[in-house]
């Protein structure tokens, strides 16, 4: 038999519905995870490479390992040292921010920016939709959300670019990307939430071959009440 009194279990019970109850983040929407390793350096100061026995980092959990042959936040021959990627959203879905998960071989090199543009039509220019330069420099391992964009990103307007900014303190420290994922918010105007068609309830016997509609998308019902204690 058990020795877990009712005490124990009622306070557990309470703890848990305080949880339920407590404010959710700043980002309350999707959360979609991307292909972290499939980010390219953006000049030939940034090496990114990728070992599954030890990434040399902290625990030595794998992930993309970033690395630089100079010091410093700019690239050889001007602008940003940066590794980059391009963005695959599911239709029906708009991006609203991102999220990075990450260690530090040492706080003085660390990603110092998380920036989201997109090609523009003629695809000559890209515009930035999010340009967070908040320093990521706690150690880690950690997760780290950016900042939410004013407009969400609408995926048809044109390719979604997202990269981070590095800066190296020494050419010897190692930043390891573990995780990399996307915000998404519904887009209210697609046809995946306005969708709705007609049809027959059906023929025969036992059926009344009645013209129906089916309904829009349907919140999902409310959590039910706690238990109280008698």
């Amino acid at each position: 038999m058990s020795n877990v009194s009712s005490r124990s279990i009622f306070r557990a019970a309470a703890v848990a519905g305080a949880l339920a109850l407590a404010p959710i983040a700043a980002h309350a929407d999707q959360l979609m995870w991307i292909d972290h390793l499939g980010f390219l350096a953006g000049d030939p100061s940034v090496n990114v490479s990728f070992n599954a026995v030890n990434s040399g980092v902290g625990s030595g959990l794998s992930g993309l390992i970033i690395q630089s042959t100079t010091t410093g936040e700019d690239a050889d021959g001007g602008g940003n040292k940066v590794i980059e990627t391009s963005l695959a959203v599911p239709p029906g879905y708009l991006v609203d921010g991102v999220r990075v998960c990450y260690e530090l071989s040492n706080a003085s090199s660390f990603i110092s920016q998380i920036r989201l543009a997109q090609v523009q039509d003629p695809p000559a220019t890209a515009l930035v939709l999010l340009d967070d330069a908040a320093n990521l420099t706690d150690p880690g391992p950690v997760c780290a959300d950016s900042a939410i964009l004013t407009t969400p990103a609408h995926p048809a307007d044109g390719a979604l670019l997202l990269s981070l900014r590095v800066n190296f303190g020494d050419v010897a420290d190692k930043i390891v990307v573990r995780g990399v994922a996307l915000h998404l918010a519904m887009d209210p105007k697609s046809l995946l939430m306005t969708h709705t068609h007609r049809y027959l309830t059906g023929r025969g016997v036992g059926q009344n071959n009645t013209v129906v509609q089916t309904s829009g998308p349907v919140d999902p019902p409310a959590p039910a009440p706690a238990p109280t204690r008698r």
